[in-house]
């Protein structure tokens, strides 16, 4: 297993140096650079050429990728082009903003969507899976900022129980986003619970329907110790990987969310950043949450390893 672990390990860190690759690439081939930004009309001649030398834009690509990713390593994401501060300290505060957002509809969601998934799954084609199974459905099709602008119109707007947007400074602490920030959440957790409903749904129904399960009942052990003791703790070994990608997801896919509500997140500073043409913000943003998502998943592959003793034991075979 720790052969299993060292391996996956090195295959995450070599996506990840992969990964920024892609992402110096794909910012170096953008039309234009930040020096022809901030100038604008006047990004021509000599102040050109200052702007780029001050920024290091006049060296080779190769050159500048080995200092940004040797730097990045290090925890040094670079300079802001538009506001000359430290990349690493404008995306802390962000960073924790998301993080909060994400923590709250994890917390929402997951529970919610697994606790529903086994219910609808144990109760299958019954009116209470027939109900939550086609919510599930008409959540998952529904875009998010529909969603996002119709629970503004609602709790909002004609209830007036939240706020529909957020006005709190980016730099504010965490509790001060409350109330704001329920709104946000609870869109999100809507979002994912439809999705992990039905995985677990489906697991639960493969998983009750196998041999092990029927041989269970036809020797009389009693239903619900069939299902909390031996059916649901392999029905819900998928969801393990479904959460990290829903985690991931959440720190990185949630820029319509942050964007409706006017939330200081990361996904909203890098829409910031797109406009700005501050480059090496977007660059740092996109190298953290690939770095987040290469994480989460690695973690969960192990997780998934050490709860699954069939993982285990093909893994030891092979060995």
């Amino acid at each position: 297993m720790i052969k299993m672990i060292l391996r996956r390990l090195a295959l995450g860190a070599i996506t990840v140096c992969i990964v920024s690759g892609i992402i110096f690439a794909g910012v170096e081939i953008l039309p234009g650079d930040a020096c022809t930004a901030f100038l604008e009309r006047n990004a021509q001649g000599v102040a050109l050429a200052n702007c780029r030398s001050e920024l290091g834009l006049d060296r080779s690509a190769t050159e500048r990728y080995l200092e940004w990713a040797g730097n990045a390593l290090v925890g040094d994401l670079g300079i802001s082009a538009g506001s000359s501060r430290s990349i690493a300290e404008m995306v802390g505060d962000r960073l924790n903003n998301s993080l909060l957002l994400a923590l709250g509809a994890l917390i929402l969601g997951v529970p919610t969507a697994i606790f529903l998934g086994c219910l609808t799954g144990l109760r299958r084609d019954r009116p209470i899976d027939l109900v939550f199974s086609t919510s599930a459905i008409f959540a998952m099709t529904i875009p998010e900022f529909v969603s996002a602008t119709i629970m503004i119109l609602i709790f909002s707007i004609w209830l007036g129980w939240v706020p529909g947007i957020v006005l709190t400074p980016a730099q504010a602490p965490s509790i001060e986003f409350f109330p704001e920030v329920i709104l946000p959440m609870v869109v999100l957790a809507l979002v994912m619970t439809a999705h992990i409903l039905r995985l677990v749904r489906s697991s639960v129904i493969e998983v009750m329907a196998g041999d092990y399960v029927q041989m269970a009942t036809l020797k009389g052990v009693p239903y619900w110790q069939i299902v909390f003791r031996h059916a649901l703790p392999n029905a819900l070994l998928p969801a393990i990987n479904v959460v990290a990608l829903t985690i991931a997801w959440l720190l990185g896919g949630v820029v319509v969310i942050e964007v409706v509500f006017n939330y200081p997140g990361l996904g909203r500073m890098m829409i910031d950043a797109i406009s700005d043409r501050d480059l090496p913000i977007v660059q740092a943003i996109a190298l953290i949450v690939a770095t987040v998502y290469v994480g989460v998943n690695l973690f969960a592959d192990v997780l998934s390893l050490i709860l699954n003793p069939r993982l285990r034991t093909m893994y030891a075979r092979k060995s």
